[in-house]
């Protein structure tokens, strides 16, 4: 079956976002997993759908109270199952079996792939879906009966610049944010068979016939000055926005950005010591009966 993302996102190339993000989120994400786990009965068959790179599952596994596990890993980039199943086998040791499936997620036919699953987890996949209803329907059909369906999605925007970089206008960030959601507004609204959702994510997991519906939220903090690895990181991230942001962005704004970023500058955020990293993120739960 040929696989694709449905968002024409690359996200091969985003490899190294993504492990920088999971190792900055690590510490705050251990606890969800631990609470997620909690209940589990013995030897529990977890499916991560959408791994990316796999940081929750590492977390998962090493979070496991019992042996004989089973991880099974599901995503429609292969390079990002092989990083995923080298990382997680690592952090299970002999107490996970660990498995990766390549299918995409917006498949009706993905269940009939995989185990009942006793914790289904989801982090910011079903958002590049199509149909996000039909897809969280489909994770609530991968649990077994009493299984968890856990999904991260929405929470506080990630901010981590000052308000005045004493270049450009001040308030770039927040024109950044502002763009990069006109920017996915657009790029949703491209997706072939796009279907909107004009609901919450609570109300979408209640109607795939979940019980005992609820949400908890994770804090991301790193205050300034921060590791080097949150100054890299929030390179990556500037630049990031501004290539979607593209047009969206005044042309101003834009050379800021790129003057930002550059290693070569005076203004360049890698010699900053005021860089931070702050925002939420939203977990919600459901139950099949």
């Amino acid at each position: 079956m040929a696989v694709h993302t449905h968002d024409d996102i690359d996200w091969a190339e985003r490899l190294r976002s993504l492990r920088m993000a999971e190792a900055l989120d690590a510490e705050s994400t251990r606890v969800a997993a631990r609470r997620l786990l909690e209940g589990m009965p013995a030897g529990p068959t977890i499916l991560d759908v959408g791994c990316g790179a796999g940081g929750m599952s590492v977390l998962f596994a090493e979070e496991l109270t019992s042996a004989d596990a089973r991880i099974v890993l599901v995503d429609a980039t292969e390079h990002l199952l092989d990083e995923a199943h080298r990382r997680v086998s690592a952090a299970a040791g002999d107490r996970a079996t660990v498995e990766t499936i390549h299918a995409d997620v917006a498949d009706d036919g993905l269940p009939a792939r995989l185990p009942p699953a006793d914790l289904v987890w989801a982090s910011r996949v079903v958002h590049h879906l199509p149909d996000q209803q039909a897809a969280i329907d489909t994770l609530a059909r991968l649990a077994r009966p009493g299984g968890l369906v856990a999904i991260s999605e929405g929470g506080l925007d990630f901010n981590c610049l000052p308000w005045d970089l004493g270049i450009g206008r001040p308030g770039l960030e927040e024109r950044l944010l502002a763009a990069r959601g006109e920017w996915f507004a657009e790029m949703r609204a491209g997706i072939p068979g796009s279907v909107s959702m004009p609901y919450g994510w609570n109300v979408a997991l209640q109607r795939a016939g979940l019980d005992d519906v609820d949400s908890f939220g994770v804090l991301i903090h790193h205050p300034a000055p921060g590791p080097e690895l949150l100054r890299e990181f929030v390179i990556e991230r500037v630049t990031w926005l501004a290539e979607v942001a593209g047009d969206l962005l005044s042309s101003d704004d834009r050379e800021t950005a790129a003057t930002l970023v550059d290693p070569a500058s005076p203004a360049f955020l890698g010699a900053r010591q005021d860089l931070f990293l702050q925002g939420a993120k939203t977990i919600h739960c459901g139950r099949r009966s």
